[in-house]
C-alpha cells in the first residue's frame, strides 16, 4: 500500500444518487452504504481525513445538456443520504463539485496539499464516471490512488468493473475488509 497519509474520499453518495426517489438512482450504491460506513468510522478511529464530495450545480448548469437536472445546489438531491452525513466535529471536510472530478474547478487539490495527505481512497457512485474521473485526477496533480471494489457502485456490475479495470491501470484496488486490514498495520493506532 502507497504512501504516508491517506484520506478517504467518498463521491456523489446523495439523495439524488442512493434510494428509490433519485433522480438519476444507482440501486447498487444502496448496497455500498454499509461499507462506506464502516470505512467512515475506521477513518475517525485510526485519524484519516474523510472528505466528503458532493455535486452542487447551478439550476442551469451546462451538465444538464447531457443528463437530467440533478443535485441542484440547496436542493433535497444535493443533500448527503442520512446514513453518511459529514461529521465536521470529527475532522470531516466537503469539497463540492459541478463536474466529474472532485478535482476539477475545486479545492481538492489544495486541501490535500495544505494537510500533506498524499494517497486518496476512493469510494461512492458512479465508479466508471465521478470515481474513476476523480482517480485519473488524483494521478495527473501526483497523488497515490486506491480504490474500494466493494465502497464504489455503477447503476450496472458491467458500469462498474469497467471502471475498476480503468482505475487498476493507475492505482491499487482493495475490498473494504483489505483496506482495513492493511491501513491498521500500516498506520497502527494512529494515522496522524
Amino acid at each position: 500500500m502507497k504512501g504516508e497519509k491517506h484520506a478517504l474520499v467518498i463521491i456523489d453518495m446523495l439523495n439524488d444518487f442512493i434510494g428509490p426517489k433519485a433522480t438519476l438512482r444507482c440501486e447498487n450504491g444502496e448496497k455500498i452504504v454499509p461499507n462506506i460506513r464502516k470505512l467512515i468510522d475506521f477513518c475517525h478511529e485510526v485519524g484519516i481525513q474523510v472528505i466528503h464530495v458532493q455535486e452542487w450545480h447551478r439550476p442551469n448548469d451546462a451538465d444538464f445538456r447531457v443528463r437530467p437536472v440533478h443535485a441542484v445546489r440547496g436542493t433535497w438531491g444535493a443533500e448527503f443520504i442520512p446514513e453518511l452525513q459529514p461529521e465536521e466535529e470529527k475532522g470531516d471536510y466537503i469539497v463540492r463539485k459541478r463536474r466529474h472530478s472532485a478535482f476539477s474547478y475545486t479545492d481538492m487539490d489544495l486541501f490535500l496539499r495544505e494537510e500533506k495527505i498524499d494517497t486518496v481512497v476512493l469510494t461512492g457512485v458512479w465508479t466508471n464516471v465521478c470515481v474513476r474521473s476523480t482517480g485519473s485526477d488524483a494521478l495527473y496533480h501526483g497523488y497515490n490512488v486506491i480504490a474500494i471494489s466493494d465502497a464504489c457502485a455503477s447503476q450496472t456490475e458491467e458500469m462498474h468493473v469497467s471502471g475498476l479495470r480503468d482505475l487498476g491501470i493507475f492505482g491499487e484496488i482493495f475490498s473494504t475488509e483489505e483496506y482495513i486490514r492493511m491501513a491498521r498495520e500500516k498506520f497502527g493506532a494512529k494515522a496522524v
